[in-house]
């Protein structure tokens, strides 16, 4: 069945240029000659005698929010040049496309490296990208935010919560009593702080 198909749309392809092609003299041989050539190459690779299987569609590779992005937008400014930086980042990582991530927030970096922001989302992509583990690249990269902001609670909350989430808890709650102890009263993260930090010492008794 394939070859009676191949040969009709050879003939109806050879017809409709005889006919409205207006192929300069000779140019009917030079036209026969390729579709003889096409079939001589359908003939030596073609299996025309195989049953037709469609191409499935590719899987698509997404992953869920991730808890840094949602907890990012607690913390740092939803608007400007470092925002979208970010944005742009989260999008592609949860089709997971961790590489591109990485490298758009290092493209914003070589341009702003003075952001405490795109440190602290650059050790959030690395600790995604590295299956949720505390890399010693991500590490620098949220004490290089710590450094340039000191005063800023992100970096040390969001290292607290790479480590977290990495199963290294006390090395968690050293950061985040570390944070808590040196935030004002009424700051608006201290709650949250609290939580977490109750959290950790239940999972850790849990443990016992």
């Amino acid at each position: 069945m394939g070859w009676l198909i191949f040969l009709f749309m050879a003939l109806v392809v050879a017809g409709l240029l005889w006919r409205f092609g207006r192929l300069p003299k000779g140019g009917i041989e030079l036209v026969a000659a390729a579709l003889f050539l096409a079939v001589a190459g359908y003939a030596w690779q073609g299996s025309p005698g195989l049953s037709g299987k469609p191409t499935p569609a590719p899987a698509e590779v997404r992953t869920p929010d991730n808890e840094a992005a949602v907890e990012r937008q607690k913390m740092f400014s939803k608007i400007g040049s470092d925002a979208d930086v970010l944005r742009s980042a989260d999008g592609l990582q949860s089709q997971g496309l961790t590489l591109y991530a990485i490298a758009i927030i290092k493209n914003g970096l070589e341009k702003r490296p003075q952001s405490a922001d795109l440190w602290v989302g650059l050790g959030n992509e690395l600790v995604i990208h590295s299956g949720g583990m505390m890399s010693p690249a991500a590490q620098l990269a949220f004490q290089r935010a710590e450094a340039i902001a000191p005063d800023h609670p992100g970096p040390p909350f969001f290292m607290g919560l790479a480590y977290a989430q990495a199963g290294q808890l006390d090395r968690a709650e050293t950061v985040w009593r570390g944070l808590l102890d040196r935030s004002p009263a009424n700051a608006s993260w201290r709650p949250e702080l609290e939580q977490r930090l109750l959290e950790i010492e239940r999972m850790k008794q849990m443990g016992q």
